[in-house]
Parts: structure tokens; C-alpha cells; sequence
């Protein structure tokens, strides 16, 4: 009886294709080498340099689940285990959390020269500072839970909201990012950011800042730009930017960066589908923008900024404003 191993192929049979894996193999080398001389990048082989998409994903999810054991938590969690639930999950989040905070500030130790034990330090106190604001995080979430409840006809109870509202699912991981974004942590900040702007298609940069009982109806191509400002009870409703008119040049042809560039919303505006709002303008508190507008001037307060109006050079408010 022949060998399996060297008997000629069954008729009809596919045989395995070869690649020139050491070419390409050798080929991506040479790129990653290219790119990292021009970058001036260390070489420093033996452990991780970067944080990780895949373990912000996993942290991110278990946040959520923290925050709101009964609804985003896993389905085991009953209400007279919750503490122990949030407890556990705390426990391994943070330590998680922890290492990557540890890959941000190695990454720019190189800049900043901070030693190790100085690193170790500051991943350590970022966590604690983290952890200790959740309370308060929890509690901004549920003005902006409430306020979609209220904003929304549609909606029949807070649970359908959070558990539904992917305007709701990207404020989570805003609060969250934003915290981080304030504990000098941008890169992991950012990557929080998009992993909401994957799942939901709402796109807020973690430096922006949002105020309570904030509300993005429906949501899908919101844009929130990293300096723009928004007060307490704004209501966004989808495709809505809040962006950069223009990028000044630093004088060595790329952009200055930190700016205040985008827009200022006070208290209680509504901005419907399809508007567009450019620059360091201010939307006066209690204005509603409609739909479609694109507006690069401020407005004062009380407006109501219609197609029509938006052509007139002054914007007045409404009757009894």
C-alpha cells in the first residue's frame, strides 16, 4: 500500500498554491523600515508600543456595561447582584485600562522624558482620577438619556432609549473619551471616540465639550469637531456638522494645531438635519437652525434661522425673545 503522503493526487483534486511569502515577507520589512527612519522612530524590539484597538473595544464595552449593569451589563446580572458585578468588572477594566494608559505615556515619554518610575506614577493616578469620576460620568448620562426620552416622540420608556439610541451609544463613549482627553490621554481618547463612530456613524471628536441633556436624534453623519462647545438641553438631529471653516498654516506648510476653530452652542439650540456650521461662531442660546442651513456667521440669541432668513444679513429673534 503506497504512502498517503506520496501518492500522486486524486483526479480533479486542487492542489495547494504556492506564494512568495519571503518576497513579500521581505518586501513589507524594507516598507516598515523606510517608514520608520522617516518618522525618526526608535527601534526598541521586545514589547508593545502602542496602545490597542482591540483591548479599548473590550474596555470601552465593559464601561458601558459598569455604568448601566441592568441594561448594557450581560444578561446574568441581576439587580441585588449589581455592586458585585460592577465591583468585578471595575476591578479587571481599570487594570486593563491601566496598561494601555501605560503604551500612551511610554509612547511619549521620549518627547516629554519622563522616566519609567515617573511613567508607572502618573498611568496609576490618570486611573485613579478615571475611576473616580464614573459617579459623576453616570450621572451626566442619564440628563442625556432623559433628554432623549423627552426629545422624542417615538420613544416609549429610557430602557428603549438606552438600550436602542445609537445617539445615546456614542454619548457613552464621549463622556468616556472625553474624561480621558482631560487626563492628557489623546491617542487612547481617540481611539474610544472611533470605536462610537464606527458602530453608531456619529463622529465627535473627544476634546469637545457637551453639556448636560444633550440629545442627537436619529444621528447617522453628526460631525462634532474637536473645539467646539455645546451648552446644556441642544438637540442635534442627523447629519449635522459642527466644523472648521478654515485651517491657518504654521509657516512650514502644515496646520497649526489647538486652535479654537469650531462652533459655540449655548443652551437650549435645536439644529435640524443637514445643517452645516462653520467656524468660531456662536449660536445664540434658544435658537433653532433648520435644516440644510449653512450658516458661518454667528446668530444671536433666540434666532430662528430658516433658508429664507439665512440669506438676510441680519438674523433677528423671535417674537418675545
Amino acid at each position: 500500500m503506497k504512502n498517503a503522503d506520496t501518492a500522486p493526487p486524486a483526479a480533479g483534486a486542487v492542489q495547494p498554491v504556492r506564494w512568495d511569502l519571503e518576497g513579500v515577507v521581505a518586501g513589507l520589512r524594507q516598507v516598515r523600515v523606510q517608514w520608520r527612519a522617516s518618522q525618526h522612530r526608535n527601534v526598541e524590539p521586545g514589547g508593545r508600543e502602542f496602545p490597542s484597538r482591540d483591548a479599548l473595544i473590550a474596555i470601552s464595552g465593559a464601561l458601558r456595561g459598569a455604568l448601566f449593569p441592568l441594561r448594557l451589563g450581560p444578561s446574568h446580572v441581576r439587580q441585588e447582584g449589581e455592586d458585585h458585578y460592577v465591583g468585578y468588572t471595575l476591578d479587571s477594566t481599570l487594570n486593563a485600562l491601566l496598561e494601555q494608559v501605560r503604551l500612551e505615556l511610554r509612547y511619549t515619554a521620549r518627547h516629554d522624558g519622563l522616566t519609567a518610575t515617573q511613567v508607572e506614577e502618573r498611568a496609576v493616578q490618570i486611573v485613579r482620577d478615571f475611576a473616580e469620576s464614573l459617579p459623576g460620568l453616570r450621572a451626566l448620562l442619564d440628563t442625556d438619556v432623559v433628554a432623549a426620552f423627552r426629545g422624542d416622540p417615538a420613544a416609549r420608556s429610557v430602557d428603549e432609549v438606552l438600550l436602542c439610541y445609537p445617539g445615546i451609544l456614542a454619548m457613552i463613549n464621549h463622556r468616556i473619551a472625553h474624561k480621558l482627553y482631560l487626563l492628557e490621554l489623546p491617542l487612547l481618547a481617540r481611539i474610544v471616540a472611533e470605536i462610537a463612530h464606527s458602530e453608531t456613524g456619529i463622529d465627535i471628536h473627544p476634546g469637545a465639550t457637551i453639556g448636560p441633556s444633550f440629545f442627537i436624534d436619529h444621528g447617522t453623519g453628526v460631525v462634532i469637531g474637536e473645539t467646539a462647545v455645546i451648552g446644556a438641553r441642544v438637540r442635534l438631529y442627523q447629519a449635522v456638522t459642527l466644523g472648521a471653516k478654515s485651517f491657518p498654516d504654521d509657516g512650514s506648510g502644515g496646520l497649526k494645531k489647538g486652535l479654537p476653530r469650531h462652533p459655540l452652542v449655548e443652551d437650549d439650540v435645536v439644529i435640524y438635519a443637514g445643517a452645516t456650521i462653520l467656524g468660531r461662531v456662536t449660536i445664540g442660546r434658544g435658537s433653532t437652525i433648520g435644516g440644510n442651513i449653512w450658516l458661518t456667521r454667528s446668530v444671536p440669541p433666540g434666532s430662528n434661522v430658516t433658508q429664507a432668513s439665512s440669506q438676510h444679513e441680519v438674523l433677528k429673534p423671535e417674537p418675545g425673545q
